[in-house]
């Protein structure tokens, strides 16, 4: 190497020193690293980070060597202002050179030889490389463990403080369930990934304990709000099937003032539920439920007394509207026999006969408003020469 070129490859590998020691210093302060020094592990975890850490005695023994052949040629290069042939020859060697001497590292009895084990030797760059390599292997394992606890250990946290209310919320109830299955599903749990976190996933079962707790918990507060506001709901409610009794004799009135002008089946009868769910309520009364499931059935009632409700409303509009469905019917009949005289066919036999006959139907109490409907359809095809 010339001398412009041995000062340019000193700066470099200076540099490159430095940078590498920053690497180091930056890899031994990351806090997974710091948590794994005394952490317990097992299964692939261990593996992993036992194979981590043979990586990085390489590393800083390979640091160490690389790091004192530059000390070397720093130190030749200090002797003198102007180097001489030998001195530049000296550099060479020890920057281009295989100078770096990895000696040869006692192995447990079962990798050993009986044949003399001899030191390895490498150039700068090869040594650079070997640490870059060993350094990936470390950084790998880290980044992978820091991936499951970074995924999984704010949910796992979130599962305790899942918890933690939960009981919070038993104590102002007065009353919960035996959740000490899962207490011990979510310390396994956070156990499994603290000391082997690259073992089978525990999100399956982390899953099913965050659907559970927070299932527990939506009861609990349900069961809390009732609770705190059962006498308001329970009058609410005690309104609410007024409503109901108030829409079913409606809905009675509307048949009753129908069924003598149109035709109805026997099912078409509105049938109440007031009453029934007015049990209900009583029966809710004198339990001694728990309020978890006083909450939920209480719900259930709410709900069933504005279907109720809807309902009965549903059916006396409905029963109504088939009295505007045959006042309708009796207009168009009007319609085509106007249209009938319009063209000639108010003396016509065939057209007279249909005409009545759908007359008749629309003019008898009940009304068949099937029948009736069919009668003036078929009236309106004949006026119109067969079409509708």
């Amino acid at each position: 190497m010339s001398r412009e070129g041995v000062e340019h490859a000193l700066r470099a590998r200076a540099d490159e020193r430095d940078r590498v020691s920053g690497d180091l210093l930056d890899l031994e302060s990351h806090t997974t690293y710091q948590v794994l020094k005394g952490a317990s592990l097992r299964g692939e975890t261990q593996r992993r980070w036992a194979a981590a850490q043979e990586s990085l005695v390489t590393l800083w023994s390979l640091n160490d060597a690389y790091r004192g052949v530059l000390r070397d040629a720093e130190q030749i290069r200090a002797t003198r202002a102007r180097l001489t042939p030998e001195q530049l020859s000296q550099l060479t060697e020890l920057l281009s050179g295989p100078s770096v001497v990895l000696r040869a590292t006692a192995k447990p009895v079962e990798q050993r030889s009986l044949l003399p084990q001899k030191d390895e030797r490498l150039t700068l760059d090869q040594t650079l490389a070997r640490m870059d390599a060993a350094f990936r292997e470390v950084t790998s394992t880290l980044n992978d463990i820091d991936a499951v606890w970074n995924a999984v250990l704010p949910r796992l946290d979130g599962a305790d403080s899942d918890l933690r209310h939960i009981r919070d919320l038993e104590r102002r109830l007065g009353e919960g369930a035996d959740l000490t299955a899962q207490e011990a599903e979510l310390k396994r749990l956070r156990g499994s990934v603290l000391e082997d976190p690259l073992g089978p996933s525990a999100e399956p079962d982390l899953d099913r304990l965050t659907r559970l707790l927070a299932g527990s918990r939506a009861e609990l507060e349900l069961a809390l709000t009732v609770k705190d506001e059962f006498a308001r709901r329970r009058e609410d409610l005690v309104a609410a099937l007024d409503r109901v009794r108030a829409a079913e004799s409606e809905a009675r009135l509307a048949h009753g003032a129908v069924v003598v002008k149109i035709a109805l089946p026997p099912q078409a009868q509105p049938r109440g539920r007031a009453e029934s769910l007015a049990a209900e309520l009583d029966a809710l009364d004198a339990s001694a439920d728990t309020w978890v499931l006083r909450a939920k059935r209480l719900a259930a009632l709410e709900e069933e007394a504005r279907k109720a409700a809807e309902q009965s409303q549903t059916t006396a509009k409905a029963l109504y509207g088939l009295v505007s469905r045959r006042d309708e019917l009796r207009g168009r009949l009007g319609a085509c026999q106007v249209m009938a005289v319009r063209k000639g066919l108010a003396e016509d036999p065939a057209a007279g006969e249909l005409f009545e006959r759908a007359r008749v139907l629309l003019w008898t109490a009940p009304c068949d408003l099937t029948r009736a409907a069919a009668a003036v359809e078929t009236y309106q095809r004949a006026i119109h020469g067969g079409r509708p």
